[in-house]
């Protein structure tokens, strides 16, 4: 006879008024997390030259990546495991004392440490935000909050830049770590105040040590291999190869542990389910997409148009904006009417659309074609990627949202690291060849070397040269979006197979056998 049992719904400890101040508090601890992934971009060329370490600069942005990618899945599993509140505070502490180590430096060995110790925070901030949606809103009614969040990204792209360059040509570019710490205080306060949330689902849970340390060795040289390779060392050498292989076997032995393990950081069964699977290789595709695209544009418009680099941010917010409107809109869509599965398989479409005109750029294309087509983008990728992790976290109970929103995120984000550097590769060769083409025959006309070619320096060339340069950043940019169109199309195919399943209107908790549930209420009893 099998034993009864019975849903526990989730208590509506959260008014709508309550829900509105906790989801200002998760947006600006979202705000917190991707600010500080494009507030330094502005003040990085000041920040490592008073440091005396430009020959460590690309580390600034590894190192963030770094502990942040590390630490999405490992967030997620302990936060369905002990309970998201206390990993939320954990996670702003540890982001404000990087940040604190960021302002404080004197050295580039400081500034690095401070930012492993920003990531280390600020891949939890990201995670846990959206998990915790998942603990206090229902998945039909999630997807106006997750609009909001995909809206939060899109402003700080932004805004990030335009931040970082106004404090750093005013009182410094130290004030760049020092405004986190209010904004993190707000942050901490909030969750302290006003997130109530249900306990984790086991009393004396096992941590998966092993496999945190296996994921994190394998995601270590999968992320040295997309920052170095092409760039500081060739894809042939030694260190590349190593870390290549070193990626194949430590990803290996965490497959192997996670088979084993009682509480695997990332279950195997998660690969299970068609719609993780689905979702998690589309949006990993968005992501090479979307940073291999949009990470070397600003440096294209400086060089292309004669932008200043404050300039340049200012012109991707046709992008952002688009982005930004369209998030908010897809999720309001998607909670008035419960449908949803349409948006991302279009979104995949327009991007493909955006990313084939804007491989169509020639030397004379207007400036204001180039920001339409960076609009019809933004819309493609608002209307499809907080959906997908709203399709993921509609496929799985309660007790396991935090683990499949963070194994989702951090395939995405692995996404984002190989596209930029794959593109970043393709685009510096393609370059110096076009370079070496065009500036050769000139002779003595042009008597720099082409690694001091800046855009003050190209746009003081007599035009004849100045115009072999822009051709050449044309020519070795424009190609490379043509190469993303199928990215983005293979991501429309793959979602197509999605089940629609309908969305939760409330919120189930664990399912508990009765005589556990009366046992505990005995338990409970005994104790008053």
């Amino acid at each position: 006879m099998t034993t009864p049992i019975k849903t526990r719904p989730a208590q509506s400890h959260e008014s709508k008024r309550g829900i509105v101040l906790l989801f200002i508090g998760l947006m600006l601890s979202m705000l917190l997390s991707s600010l500080s992934q494009t507030v330094l971009s502005s003040a990085m060329p000041t920040m490592v030259g008073e440091l005396n370490g430009v020959d460590h600069m690309l580390w600034i942005m590894t190192a963030f990546m770094l502990g942040s990618t590390i630490t999405m899945p490992i967030y997620g599993k302990l936060g369905d495991l002990f309970g998201r509140k206390s990993l939320m505070i954990v996670a702003i502490v540890l982001f404000m004392i990087g940040s604190v180590m960021g302002a404080v430096a004197g050295d580039m060995g400081i500034l690095i440490a401070g930012r492993v110790v920003q990531g280390l925070g600020g891949g939890g901030l990201m995670i846990l935000s959206q998990a915790i949606i998942a603990d206090v809103v229902p998945a039909r009614e999630r997807g106006k909050y997750m609009g909001v969040m995909g809206a939060v990204f899109a402003v700080s792209s932004v805004a990030g830049p335009l931040l970082g360059g106004w404090l750093t040509e005013g009182i410094g570019w130290r004030w760049t770590f020092w405004i986190n710490i209010p904004l993190g205080i707000l942050a901490l306060t909030a969750t302290v105040m006003l997130l109530h949330l249900p306990q984790g689902t086991h009393n004396k849970p096992r941590i998966d040590g092993w496999g945190m340390a296996f994921l994190a060795l394998a995601t270590t040289c999968l992320v040295l291999v997309a920052s170095w390779g092409g760039k500081d060392y060739a894809w042939d050498s030694s260190i590349i190869l190593a870390l290549i292989f070193g990626t194949a076997v430590f990803a290996v032995i965490f497959v192997l542990v996670e088979r084993k393990t009682a509480e695997p950081i990332m279950p195997l069964s998660l690969f299970k389910d068609r719609n993780f699977n689905l979702s998690t290789i589309a949006g990993l595709l968005t992501g090479v997409a979307m940073f291999g695209a949009i990470g070397y544009l600003p440096t294209y418009l400086q060089m292309a148009f004669g932008a200043s680099a404050t300039e340049a941010g200012l012109l991707m917010i046709p992008m952002m904006g688009a982005l930004l409107v369209t998030s908010v809109i897809s999720g309001q869509l998607v909670s008035t009417f419960g449908r949803y599965k349409w948006m991302p398989i279009t979104g995949s479409l327009i991007v493909a659309v955006g990313l084939g005109l804007l491989g169509t750029l020639e030397f004379e294309t207007p400036l204001w074609h180039l920001c339409a087509y960076l609009g019809i983008m933004g819309v493609g990728l608002g209307m499809s990627m907080q959906i997908l992790v709203l399709i993921v976290q509609n496929s799985f109970p309660i007790s396991q949202v935090g683990t499949a929103t963070a194994s989702n995120n951090y395939f995405r984000q692995i996404g984002a690291s190989l596209g930029g550097a794959v593109v970043g590769s393709l685009f510096t060769t393609r370059l110096v060849d076009q370079l070496t083409e065009r500036l050769s025959p000139m002779g003595d006309q042009f008597s720099g070397g082409l690694n001091s070619l800046t855009p003050t320096v190209v746009h003081a060339l007599p035009a004849p040269i100045r115009d072999q340069v822009v051709h050449a950043y044309n020519e070795a940019l424009a190609p490379l979006f043509l190469y993303m169109v199928p990215l983005a199309l293979a991501s429309s195919a793959l979602l197509f197979l999605v089940e629609e399943k309908p969305l939760a209107t409330r919120i189930e908790r664990d399912i508990v056998p009765e005589s556990l549930a009366e046992g505990q209420l005995l338990n409970s009893g005994d104790n008053d």
